[in-house]
């Protein structure tokens, strides 16, 4: 059974720093794009950063580049998501997800991405 399983999430000041991560397990996605997503309340769920297979390439929000990193450690079979400057309007349910084999490029869709985990809650207070 394929389990993504995030962990990271707290309560946090504005300006703070989290860092996400994203175990995977029941098989390895070395070959398939990972990403995060997030979804605040009454709000669809929107793409954050994606990664490649190797880690090489990398798609971010626009309104979020420069505040996060996105990058994946195949060896350990995990994604992280580097959270820098919380913002109150980061405060989200962040979910991580994998897609199902290989991409040409990172992809930003929901469509694109066949698992995701439960998510992990993040609240930035102002």
């Amino acid at each position: 059974q394929v389990q993504l399983v995030e962990s990271g999430g707290a309560l946090v000041q504005a300006g703070d720093s989290l860092r996400l991560s994203c175990a995977a397990s029941g098989r390895t996605f070395t070959d398939s794009s990972m990403g995060w997503f997030r979804q605040a309340p009454g709000k669809e769920r929107e793409f954050v950063a994606g990664v490649n297979w190797s880690g090489g390439r990398t798609a971010y929000a626009d309104s979020l580049k420069g505040r996060f990193t996105i990058s994946r450690d195949n060896a350990k079979n995990t994604v992280n998501l580097q959270m820098n400057s919380l913002k109150p309007e980061d405060t989200a349910v962040y979910r991580c997800a994998a897609a199902s084999g290989p991409t040409l490029v990172v992809p930003t869709s929901t469509k694109r991405y066949a698992y995701w985990g439960q998510g992990t809650q993040v609240t930035v207070s102002s």
